[in-house]
């Protein structure tokens, strides 16, 4: 039996110190029989699959005074506040945390074969257990770790803090993932995060630029991940760009550096609209039901239609989902388009001896005008030359990365979050990793957290504001620790 992790050191996550434990349990290689599954992959014509994103930022609200108020999880200060816009929400949003672990277990006691994927991210995840909601974690252990839903939950990884991937320094970025793998392991198991084989990236993003995306590709590979989840418009296929061709297959994405190098992983397409509601709606399923097999590396194989939604956020998820969603089991179980989560579905490719060197390949969108025009390998100074080039030429024309809205740049008005932001990672490569403080350390646990709360998306998305000034103040935080105990 593998060796367990508190989910909790003090008052900080279990985010770090025990990286060879992480290590050993991402290094097992066993995969579940495609029996288990339940699905005669033989005679299906297509599948679906659909994802739950779930987030809560954790906030400096725990106090009247800005500079001294703890911090919680917004869903503790939504419940804790009447006065706050969202408090009638916050019950709900707490339920829907917890609820699928109510859904999979009805339907898998009158024969059905439910599928979700989860994600959550790793801030949610801490203010769960800040607040003593025990009976929701308890609730996703059941849905995690009982062998019964195996085969119908399938957890995805995540960037722990939130952060949006194009703009956060790739040195963080790395943290975050590492940080968020460390934590599920402390909270679920070790069995289970060796189970975790999927990546989504919060807010759907996507670095384009192409030393960027190089590192984001080599970090999700080096921490073991197999599939990354992208968003349809924010990719484009390699050596010719334009649109998607095939949405429903999936596809191998290609990530190439200034300096030449090049690595890949397989990626699968969700495809464009409102999220929430076509999710709500269990529209995959019904897009799924109009299609039929399609030919790829000499083999007819059942196209997946896959959508990710929030997961607590409006109307249709709180109230139109669980409705819909049981319908949708009910019906799609043991039909000719099932419910599948995307893993057991690669597995079944696999099977055939479908390969991802046979996926079509796909890069981050507007490379292709990168290298049309840049000699490989010259290296990250005449990238940069080449890169002001094509934005003089053409001021739609840019770097910050995709997401799940082509019309929301991530950088753009957000210098007052970014600049802290910025200051804030510096002083922590400065006073912990370039001397290299073992992770093991509680300081560098502290320091850490700290780092990894200032990079969440929350404080960009809502631009200036009390969000900004929660951004400000932990950046203010972060630096102030580092100061202090390095």
């Amino acid at each position: 039996m593998s060796e367990a992790l508190p989910g909790c050191l003090g008052d900080l996550p279990n985010i770090c110190g025990r990286e060879d434990l992480i290590r050993a349990a991402l290094a097992r290689t066993d995969r579940r029989p495609l029996s288990d599954s339940g699905v005669d992959f033989a005679r299906i014509q297509s599948a679906f699959a659909v994802a739950l994103h779930m987030h809560q930022p954790l906030i400096p609200a725990g106090g009247d005074d800005l500079r001294t108020a703890g911090i919680i999880s917004n869903l503790q200060h939504m419940l804790e506040c009447p006065n706050d816009a969202d408090h009638h929400n916050a019950s709900v949003f707490r339920w829907c945390y917890k609820r699928l672990a109510e859904f999979i277990p009805q339907l898998v006691r009158v024969g059905r074969r439910p599928r979700v994927m989860l994600d959550y991210s790793g801030c949610l995840l801490h203010g769960l257990v800040a607040m003593g909601a025990e009976d929701v974690l308890e609730s996703l252990r059941a849905l995690t770790c009982a062998p019964a839903y195996r085969p119908c939950v399938e957890w995805l990884g995540s960037a722990w803090g939130h952060p949006v991937a194009p703009s956060t320094p790739v040195q963080d970025y790395r943290l975050h993932v590492q940080a968020w793998q460390h934590h599920f392991a402390a909270l679920f198991g070790m069995e289970a995060l060796a189970r975790v084989r999927g990546f989504s990236s919060a807010e759907m993003a996507l670095p384009n630029h192409p030393d960027v995306c190089y590192e984001f590709v080599q970090t999700l590979r080096e921490c073991g991940y197999r599939w990354v989840l992208v968003q349809e418009h924010t990719v484009e296929p390699a050596e010719q760009g334009g649109p998607i061709r095939r949405p429903h297959l999936p596809h191998r994405l290609v990530a190439r550096n200034s300096r030449g190098q090049a690595t890949s992983i397989i990626a699968i397409i969700k495809t464009q609209g409102s999220d929430t509601k076509l999710v709500g709606q269990m529209q995959p399923y019904y897009e799924a039901k109009g299609l039929s097999r399609i030919e790829l590396a000499g083999q007819a194989i059942p196209p997946l239609v896959t959508q990710i939604a929030d997961g607590e956020n409006g109307g249709v998820m709180m109230n139109e989902f669980p409705p819909k969603y049981m319908q949708v089991m009910e019906e799609a179980s043991g039909s000719a388009t099932p419910p599948l989560n995307v893993t057991e579905y690669l597995d079944y490719l696999e099977s055939l001896g479908i390969t991802p060197e046979a996926f079509p390949a796909i890069q981050p969108t507007m490379q292709q005008r990168i290298w049309d025009r840049f000699a490989a390998g010259a290296g990250p100074a005449a990238m940069d030359e080449l890169i002001a080039q094509l934005q003089r030429e053409d001021q739609r024309f840019h770097m910050e990365g995709g997401s799940w809205t082509n019309n929301l740049s991530w950088v753009r008005g957000y210098q007052h979050v970014l600049g802290p932001m910025a200051a804030a990672s510096a002083r922590f490569a400065e006073k912990v990793a370039s001397p290299g403080v073992c992770p093991s350390d509680p300081r560098y646990r502290r320091a850490l957290f700290h780092l990894l709360l200032t990079q969440t998306s929350c404080f960009r998305y809502w631009g200036e504001g009390i969000w900004a000034d929660y951004g400000r103040e932990l950046c203010r935080r972060t630096v102030a620790i580092l100061d202090r105990d390095f």
